[in-house]
């Protein structure tokens, strides 16, 4: 079905609540078309595509749910009853999202692999199906009620399996560090994060370094208080090692000069952009955490692909980054790979993944691309996804290649507007899966974050709660409004004392 800019699909909906989940599903089909509610008693013109769905009680106990459409021209309709004493709000609001999507499914003549599921975190959900009622129900649920495909089904169970033995309940008082530097040599195209050029920014880096030390000491002494413990560390951002070697030195520093470390399990720094990694900076990160993990990010190794998306290094490049990273005795990498790149197809990814294959990596996390608002690649509109067709092509390659060279497939999480509704995993070596990743994902504690942009997560023992804390998101507003910031941190202290 040919998408454009001035697709629209009106929906009438006679349950309002429903309206949130009911739009995420339209997306899954139409990620770029216009989405609007209007009143169910409003007239739609014929001409125009819409969604009615109306949930009626009826009074002999029972609940009857339909669903009409009409996609440029294509018309369906189902109907269900369902008895009100068996089902609750979430019950029916489901079985009216699976209505919709069998109903688009028809009209577009696509399945999509994950069914109704439109979450973040379909591992978590799993997980706790399985908790709760055995891997079985998990497997069933997910296939009969959310509509997931067998191969998803099994991948989710593969990775919850690969996960178990991080997702046993942690001490109440652990936690995660992870630290922002919002910082990159340029702005690649399918980029949504808030992070700055070092062209426009560099000015500011000096400061925003001296600001956000104060901020981790403040926040060391805070976790210092509460006796917390520290399970990993996460440097992100941006590209952290757009930093010079002593401007990394001294932030690692201050991490291990302020936090007790002893129980600190894992220590990643994103060395994303391989035209910002030399030699001393490497040797930098080896001398200041010796079991310390590196990522770095090659995205694709098609050159031209790379000159598409913004990036100013070659294909070769990172490979000579990742043998500095060998030569100064770095054993732990990640690299990162994107499917569905502008300009990349089915053959060049190939390569792609061969080529990393020959490399050898600890851990290879492979996303699929995300077409979001905020980066330059939305400007392109629908066309882009016209690659939907080669993803699925693409994932299963990749998915049927990592095993053979001993990489599992140990987190996953989902995006909107992903091309093809498709995942992006995380696959390791036995012994060295990415703990934060899966920490992060799967909500294990609490995150606390430090620096431009940062969002502290704060879980509550036993409770599948959690509260933010944001920091201000541009590193600008983080430096002018540091006392804020500072302010806000002190919710840390208020949090725990509860558990004390």
């Amino acid at each position: 079905m040919a998408l454009n800019n001035t697709d629209l699909i009106k929906i009438k909906l006679s349950h309002k609540d429903f309206s949130y989940e009911i739009e995420n599903v339209c997306r899954i089909f139409f990620p770029n078309w216009k989405i609007s509610f209007v009143e169910f008693d409003d007239f739609i013109d014929e001409k125009v595509n819409f969604i009615s769905i109306n949930v009626d009680n009826l009074k002999n106990n029972a609940i009857i749910i339909s669903v009409s459409a009409n996609i440029n021209d294509k018309k369906d309709n189902k109907t269900e009853t369902i008895l009100k004493r068996q089902a609750s709000e979430k019950d029916i609001e489901l079985k009216v999202c699976v209505l919709v999507f069998k109903i688009l499914s028809e009209i577009t003549i696509t399945k999509p692999k994950w069914g109704v599921l439109t979450g973040v975190r379909p591992i978590k959900l799993f997980h706790a199906l399985s908790v709760h009622n055995g891997i079985e129900y998990s497997m069933d649920y997910f296939k009969n009620e959310l509509l997931v495909s067998d191969e998803k089904v099994n991948l989710a169970r593969n990775i919850e399996a690969n996960q178990n033995k991080f997702l046993k309940s942690p001490d109440k008082k652990s936690f995660s560090l992870y630290i922002s530097i919002p910082f990159c040599p340029s702005r690649c195209a399918y980029c949504s994060f808030v992070s700055q050029s070092v062209e426009k920014s560099i000015k500011l880096i000096p400061e925003y370094l001296k600001l956000l030390e104060k901020e981790l000491i403040y926040t060391a002494k805070i976790i210092k208080e509460l006796n917390l413990k520290l399970e990993s560390v996460y440097i992100g951002g941006g590209t952290p090692t757009v930093l010079e070697p002593y401007q990394l030195k001294t932030l690692i520093d201050i991490v291990i000069t302020n936090f007790d470390m002893l129980s600190c399990k894992e220590f990643t720094i994103e060395a994303g952009r391989p035209d910002t990694i030399t030699k001393e900076k490497l040797k930098v990160l080896k001398n200041s955490f010796p079991n310390i993990r590196v990522s770095i990010n090659p995205q694709t190794f098609n050159d031209n692909v790379l000159k598409i998306i913004g990036r100013r290094h070659t294909s070769q490049d990172t490979v000579r980054a990742f043998e500095m990273a060998r030569t100064v005795g770095i054993s732990n990498i990640n690299m990162d790979l994107i499917a569905g790149l502008p300009g990349d197809n089915f053959i060049s990814f190939c390569n792609t993944i061969q080529k990393i294959l020959e490399i050898e990596p600890e851990s290879i996390t492979l996303h699929t691309l995300s077409v979001k608002r905020a980066s330059n690649i939305f400007e392109t509109g629908n066309d882009i996804y016209k690659n939907n067709k080669e993803i699925d092509k693409m994932l299963n390659f990749a998915y049927g290649s990592f095993p053979k060279f001993n990489y599992n497939p140990y987190y996953l999480y989902r995006q909107s507007k992903m091309l093809g509704n498709t995942e992006n995993t995380g696959w390791a070596k036995k012994g060295f899966e990415g703990i934060y990743n899966i920490y992060i994902m799967e909500e294990i504690h609490s995150i606390i974050a430090c620096g431009a942009g940062a969002v502290t997560k704060l879980k509550k023992p036993m409770e599948n709660k959690i509260e933010r804390i944001f920091n201000f998101k541009f590193s600008y507003e983080y430096i002018n409004r540091f006392d804020e910031i500072i302010k806000r941190k002190g919710t840390v202290r208020n949090f725990y004392e509860e558990f004390q």
